[in-house]
């Protein structure tokens, strides 16, 4: 079916306004296709079912809309007290001298301006693979944008148990910087690693990871999103899981005036398990979209979705979550919550729920409420001597609590409970 001229013109005008990369080697083919599939498609607008809660204009127009620094002085840097691997990019740029040198027992890492000059890469059966395969049934131009035009990004290839985490810093010191990131990640049978993300970025973000976890492999991902409270984010996550492997993603976000994370899960071995959670905490013109499509095409898996979102002042949080069960997807364990806690009144939830099931020997549910804070709950804690403010931040992070228990690390965990904990008292003081 043709695009409507508005949505093409305006995608042309966007294609026009990019910088083309120059690609000989392995990329070149994925991303000639993914140009097609931005121009088969068309860039996305208010009127696309799964973009009716969050306005993209922001995210597709040409010119970025400034945005302010900020130091972040009065918190330590994310993962600071975990020993690990750091790569650093600022401003979508990758910055060497502030990176550790990218030798680690198990793992081959490189950069993607590096390796794509090549003719033939490990990557070139990942790079833009699974991103095409998210975009049925639901289109993700968006996704596709950052395969065609992404000049950068990191490609990490496990081999074994990593080490120590690799921790991917982005760092924002442009008020118009726009990036594009585009991740691979490899893990080979048995294979193990734990990714680390953290930081604002850019102004504008745009980044697309997509990660193969082979038979009995396991990854385990982190993020901690914030706290330059005008960036404009992206991200996606495309991932496939072989059999018996398991798949953990976790995702805190404070602040950002907009940010919309999306994750596509392909269970296509038998008994695989995928989680994917998130906390997110906003205050005004915060506008938060988590956005999951879990596809179950095996035998006796698992999948989870744990989302919560703390808001006030005027916040809006949005979650699109799906599960779709294949025929012959048999004994498929799939379960999804999203909550909200609206601090104040003036605060909002949009919430669509799915659930599409083609097998008969399921258990699947989902269940989503918003609502406030407890007052019974919060009359018990002053009535033992406890402050208002104290009382309402510890039945904040209790209701915050099942999301963060799906982080295995109790380090990992810690840090995300100090930095939730953190938001909740500046926010208080």
């Amino acid at each position: 079916m043709a695009l409507p001229q508005v949505k093409q013109t305006a995608t042309e005008e966007r294609l026009t306004a990019m910088t083309p990369v120059t690609a000989a080697g392995w990329t070149g083919g994925a991303r000639d296709a993914a140009l097609a599939r931005v121009r088969e498609m068309g860039l996305p607008g208010r009127r696309d079912e799964y973009w009716k809660y969050t306005r993209p204009d922001t995210l597709v127009q040409g010119e970025v809309i400034p945005a302010a620094t900020f130091d972040g002085a009065d918190e330590a840097p994310a993962f600071d007290g975990i020993e690990r691997l750091q790569i650093v990019f600022v401003d979508g740029v990758f910055d060497a001298e502030a990176s550790d040198d990218l030798a680690l027992e198990g793992v081959k890492i490189e950069r993607l301006a590096d390796a794509m000059a090549q003719d033939l890469h490990w990557a070139r059966d990942l790079y833009g693979v699974l991103e095409e395969r998210g975009q049925t049934p639901v289109q993700r131009p968006l996704a596709a944008l950052n395969t065609a035009y992404a000049a950068d990004g990191i490609l990490i290839h496990v081999t074994g148990k990593a080490a120590k985490p690799i921790q991917f810093v982005y760092l924002h010191k442009s008020g118009t910087s726009d990036a594009m990131l585009h991740h691979c990640i490899k893990l080979d049978a048995g294979a193990e690693v734990t990714l680390l993300e953290s930081g604002p970025a850019a102004a504008r973000f745009n980044a697309v990871m997509e990660v193969e976890v082979a038979d009995t492999a396991a990854f385990h991902h982190i993020r901690v999103q914030g706290r330059d409270h005008e960036r404009r984010t992206n991200t996606h996550i495309f991932a496939r899981l072989g059999e018996e492997s398991t798949f953990k993603s976790f995702t805190m976000t404070a602040n950002g005036v907009m940010t919309r994370n999306e994750c596509v899960l392909e269970l296509t071995g038998d008994d695989a398990v995928a989680h994917v959670a998130g906390a997110a905490l906003g205050d005004g013109d915060f506008h938060h979209d988590d956005t999951v499509f879990i596809t179950h095409d095996a035998v006796n898996c698992e999948s989870r979705q744990v989302f919560k979102k703390v808001l006030r002042n005027g916040a809006t949080g949005v979650f699109q979550g799906k599960i779709l069960v294949k025929e012959g997807a048999q004994k498929t364990d799939g379960y999804q919550i999203s909550q909200s806690l609206l601090l104040e009144g003036d605060s909002q939830f949009l919430v669509k729920p799915e659930l599409e099931i083609y097998a008969d020997d399921v258990a699947c549910s989902h269940g989503s409420t918003s609502g406030a804070i407890d007052e019974t709950a919060l009359f018990y804690l002053r009535s033992r001597g406890i402050p208002t403010g104290e009382a309402t931040d510890l039945l904040t992070l209790a209701f915050l609590a099942e999301a963060v228990e799906e982080i295995d690390d109790d380090d990992l965990k810690e840090e995300i409970v100090a930095r939730l904990s953190g938001w909740l008292e500046r926010r208080r003081g």
